[in-house]
């Protein structure tokens, strides 16, 4: 019985399949297949927008594939004193898998034992070797693309050919180059070379948000559920049932405490229903994990179920996240060819400076944007400042205008730096008393603050981004780095969208929610494999990593299963 099918439940679940094991997914939103005509959203025209002319705005765009968002009706979640943090929840079979970036990197060694650097947190129970027969299976399953630099905590994998850098990547690796940064190709889950019969190549349209037609790209739905699906109808493996449009609401356990049964309401008829399972797994990300967990309880756990260790929605962190842009003159009238690409960077720039010294103790990649691909609305965002800084007269219309954007569009290149928070136990999550959903489940309300050292790290990312950029010749829109007070530019907790470790994995009963097989200690036959059993983050996007951790917390199960241990 799995709870959500993003890039943990979808792993989950197609291990588990393959293994001949029948299993329950229930998805809160509706089922989803890109390549079907009638969903599609890949290589819409702009002027397709069901709500074109209707003057408001959607995140991301129109056709991005993160249905939900931000802020879902009847769905709430608040925050505390003045906390701020925003929670983006993707309703929608493969969840935020749909629409994410694919930035597909291996943790290192470092990354598993921070404490012993750096003195803070806590080191994972588990490190990268035993971590690395997993990413080794991910790569080859999954497909990445990506080169082996040899870089000691970018660890090398089995990656497919990259595509080539694009005209602002090439000016961005000079750049880079003269700031003493070096930069490689990027390492993103589409398929450039076709790895077997039920999955396209990516053609380069650019649009991976919007989730892919030809399942190029990946996404949980496409290349995990699917194909255990086919299977399960040809013989090949264990049924496979699925529930959307299901709100999990709790797990129900028996006199001895052990799981039997997750709680859902129908979204389709608002009543509740059960599905009993011998083990009962949670993927439903890692405040959705926790959410569900704590409106649980078992005998001797009233606290929330497996919460003996007080820690359950503690130890809650996102990636930071700041970054800024450039109107770069010598790429002004250039000229055109296609250089579409894949919808993300064809090259970034991993952590640097370890052995530096430094006045923050985590590192952070740099992403960069820019290019020629497609406008949509709020294009020109930028153009007014670009006029002046070219000494024109700011505005205009008709003709003239047109001529000034031709001219300008391509010529804005942008850095994004992404790094590590310290886990700390004072950010986390908890049920909000007295408030419920529309579908009377209790909510969330989140307690969180940067420390010194994620704005000491923004500070660093916006001094390498501001280097780089005037080192190609840049003219920054901001060129004063945002203040202390103003958290030198890191963006809200929870925007980049990379929360994890409400439910963290411990050795230690009295320390964590979870053992190192992502197992509850008080109740073995409850496994969590999404972002919640996260000791820590790294400087590192984390799906390469929850997907891993799926797939060992599965192999797991059915070994224990094997053994009749649950």
């Amino acid at each position: 019985m799995i709870v959500g099918s993003g890039a943990g439940g979808g792993m989950t679940a197609n291990i588990l399949a393959k293994a001949g094991l029948n299993i329950a997914i229930i998805e809160a939103g509706p089922y989803f297949d890109p390549a079907d005509p009638e969903q599609r959203t890949q290589l819409r025209w702009p002027w397709e927008s069901p709500r074109r002319g209707a003057s408001t705005l959607r995140s991301f765009g129109d056709f991005h594939a993160g249905l939900s968002g931000w802020q879902i009706p009847g769905e709430p979640y608040d925050t505390v004193g003045d906390t701020k943090f925003d929670w983006w929840r993707t309703r929608v079979l493969g969840g935020r898998t749909n629409h994410w970036g694919r930035i597909s990197l291996r943790f290192g060694p470092d990354d598993f034992h921070r404490k012993d650097i750096d003195g803070l947190g806590e080191n994972w129970p588990i490190g990268y070797d035993d971590m690395k027969p997993y990413y080794d299976r991910l790569d080859k399953m999954v497909g990445v693309f990506g080169t082996n630099e040899g870089l000691a905590n970018d660890p090398d994998g089995y990656f497919l050919p990259p595509p080539k850098p694009r005209l602002h990547e090439l000016m961005a690796v000079k750049g880079a180059t003269k700031a003493g940064i070096p930069m490689i190709p990027g390492r993103l889950s589409m398929v450039t070379k076709r790895i077997n019969k039920d999955r396209g190549v990516c053609f380069y349209c650019g649009q991976c948000s919007r989730a892919c037609s030809v399942y190029a790209d990946f996404s949980a739905g496409t290349v995990l559920i699917f194909p255990a699906m086919k299977n399960a109808k040809e013989g090949k493996g264990g049924q496979v049932d699925l529930y959307v449009n299901s709100m999990a609401r709790e797990v129900i356990t028996d006199g001895t405490g052990k799981a039997t049964a997750v709680s859902y309401i129908s979204k389709d008829d608002r009543r509740e229903y059960q599905i009993k399972g011998k083990v009962i797994v949670l993927a439903a990300s890692a405040c959705e994990t926790s959410r569900l967990l704590m409106n649980s309880q078992a005998p001797g756990q009233t606290n929330g179920l497996g919460n003996g260790s007080g820690t359950l929605g503690r130890y809650l962190h996102d990636s930071t996240g700041a970054g800024t842009s450039a109107f770069i003159p010598s790429l002004m009238n250039r000229d055109r060819y296609n250089e579409d690409g894949v919808g993300g960077m064809h090259i970034y720039a991993p952590w640097w400076g370890k052995g530096r010294k430094l006045d923050f103790p985590r590192g952070y990649h740099l992403e960069v944007y820019g290019g020629m691909g497609m406008p949509s609305y709020g294009f020109g965002g930028g153009h007014k400042a670009i006029q002046k800084m070219m000494g024109y007269k700011a505005g205009g219309y008709g003709n003239p205008l047109m001529k000034d954007v031709r001219a300008h569009y391509g010529a804005v290149v942008g850095f994004a730096g992404r790094g590590e928070a310290v886990a700390l136990y004072d950010n986390y999550c908890e049920v909000d008393p007295g408030k419920v959903d529309e579908w009377g489940i209790p909510t969330l309300r989140f307690h969180y603050k940067w420390s010194d050292h994620e704005r000491l790290q923004a500070k660093h990312m916006h001094e390498s981004i501001r280097e780089i950029l005037t080192g190609m010749g840049g003219q920054l829109f901001d060129p004063d780095i945002p203040t202390y007070e103003n958290d030198h530019g890191l963006l809200s907790p929870g925007a980049i969208i990379h929360e994890v470790g409400t439910a963290r994995m411990h050795d230690d009963p009295k320390q964590g929610v979870t053992n190192r097989h992502s197992a509850l200690h008080e109740v073995p036959n409850v496994y969590l494999t999404d972002a919640s059993v996260f000791t820590s983050q790294a400087d590192k996007n984390p799906t390469w990593t929850i997907m891993a951790l799926a797939m060992r917390a599965a192999d797991h199960i059915i070994s224990e299963r094997k053994k009749m241990n649950i």
